[in-house]
């Protein structure tokens, strides 16, 4: 026996036959946020902006893997790193 239900609704009256919440207002207003947020942060996408705040973090980066670095050749040199045998 083969039983086929078609049912022929909007997702508004799917979502109210289930008796699931209307959330349509909250979607609305987070999109709206979202908006607001993008436009108010638009300036940190110009290359210039991106390139600050990049380098910003680059030369704290470059100095601690310089002396990571260091650190590992001065070992090195010394015979700290080498195994034992």
């Amino acid at each position: 026996m083969n039983l086929k239900i078609e049912v022929d609704c909007t997702p508004e009256e799917a979502r109210a036959f289930l008796g699931l919440p209307d959330v349509s207002g909250l979607n609305a207003h987070l999109i709206d946020e979202m908006k607001k947020r993008m436009d108010s942060n638009m300036n940190l996408l110009q290359p210039d902006e991106l390139m600050k705040a990049w380098m910003a973090y680059g030369g704290q980066a470059t100095e601690q893997f310089r002396k990571l670095m260091t650190a590992a050749a001065t070992a090195g040199l010394s015979g700290a790193a080498s195994p034992k045998r």
